[in-house]
């Protein structure tokens, strides 16, 4: 069931995403489709790396922070490692970064341009364990689609 969840989403992201070329409009409208359709979320959006920090970029959610460093938190450590970071408790993530004091998990995926990470997207939920395998799956799917459209 998740699988055509993710599938329809993707669909839908790339026609929002479909000969748009800035990247700043695609994040804009990347995030608040997610924020739209997938439930239990408090923040969806991205940070954007700038030498050895992540920066806050377009999001749907309460005030975050501005400045990650590379390697920090669950953002940092997605970035510095190039992978995938899926957190079911945030509290027992050593370093956990708390911008929202309401958020308790978290999934943070790598967005790339070739090789290098040029920003992540961040998704936090106010419930503890909110993010499954299946949620990581079609999550990095509609990145790898993020990327291909906006980075062709």
């Amino acid at each position: 069931m998740k699988t055509e969840f993710y599938q329809t989403l993707n669909r839908q992201a790339q026609a929002l995403l479909e000969g748009e070329d800035d990247l700043i409009a695609g994040m804009a409208n990347f995030s608040a489709l997610l924020n739209d359709n997938l439930a239990d979320l408090n923040w969806a959006g991205f940070y954007i790396k700038r030498a050895d920090q992540l920066v806050l970029g377009p999001f749907q959610g309460k005030v975050a922070c501005t400045r990650i460093d590379m390697g920090k938190g669950v953002c940092g450590t997605a970035a510095a490692l190039n992978e995938t970071q899926r957190v079911a408790d945030v509290h027992q993530f050593d370093g956990h970064i708390a911008c929202d004091s309401a958020s308790n998990s978290e999934i943070v995926i790598p967005v790339r341009r070739g090789d290098e990470v040029v920003a992540v997207l961040d998704i936090d939920s106010p419930l503890l364990n909110r993010f499954d395998e299946d949620d990581q799956i079609g999550l990095e799917m509609m990145v790898k689609s993020f990327e291909s459209c906006l980075f062709a």
